[in-house]
């Protein structure tokens, strides 16, 4: 088990969620595939690996709250599993919804499909260029990406299925700069924005967007 392991009643209060025991353990399953395939691949920095639980499960689990549990996510560059991975157990236990994983790369991209089959997740993995994600994918209600680019990128990515009429809500993890980010975004899009603290880190954000439309 990594050193920042938790009980149930632990990640329930941080990650102000109410899993099941049988969500827990599918999450400590992940858990000890992903310090397995991490032994192999790059999943996330090494620094970060004996704080697997604090730095990437429940930073990814807090998203679930401001989401509707059926509905139909798009994780970009879904890397490590983070949040694409944990989103799709959480799912399972609502019992509805799906989350779409866009990671070009094959190894991780492997790692993915394992780890969504060995814990039941609600989920595919899609193993294309982030570009190409509009296409392949015609219906997003939510899109989260982690530590993949700034906000005004991202929303060139998540764009084409806005203009194709999805009403898309965009949520993302942003760090100490996140202001700068949005002040450069504004620049080129109107959005509502809401901006929930990180349940982990006093200086990071979760960024809750709607209604993205293009202005210059």
């Amino acid at each position: 088990m990594p050193s920042d392991s938790l009980s149930l009643a632990q990640f329930n209060k941080l990650a102000g969620l109410n899993v099941s025991r049988e969500t827990f353990d599918r999450l400590q399953r992940f858990v000890e595939l992903f310090q397995k395939w991490s032994k192999v691949i790059n999943l996330a920095a090494p620094s970060t690996l004996d704080q697997i639980w604090h730095r990437h499960v429940i930073d990814s689990a807090q998203l679930f709250k401001f989401a509707k549990p059926d509905q139909h996510w798009v994780d970009l560059g879904s890397g490590g599993g983070f949040p694409g991975v944990i989103t799709a157990i959480l799912l399972a236990e609502a019992g509805g919804g799906w989350v779409d994983l866009v990671e070009s790369n094959q190894k991780k991209a492997s790692f993915l499909r394992n780890a969504l089959l060995e814990t039941g997740g609600l989920g595919r993995v899609h193993p294309i260029r982030i570009e190409e994600a509009p296409s392949a994918l015609k219906h997003c209600d939510v899109l989260s990406a982690r530590a993949l680019a700034d906000l005004d990128k991202l929303f060139d990515y998540g764009y084409p299925w806005v203009e194709s009429g999805e009403k898309v809500k965009f949520l993302l993890h942003k760090g100490r700069d996140y202001e700068s980010e949005v002040q450069k975004a504004r620049g080129r899009w109107a959005f509502d924005l809401v901006i929930h603290s990180s349940v982990l880190e006093a200086d990071s954000v979760i960024l809750e967007i709607e209604g993205l439309a293009r202005i210059r």
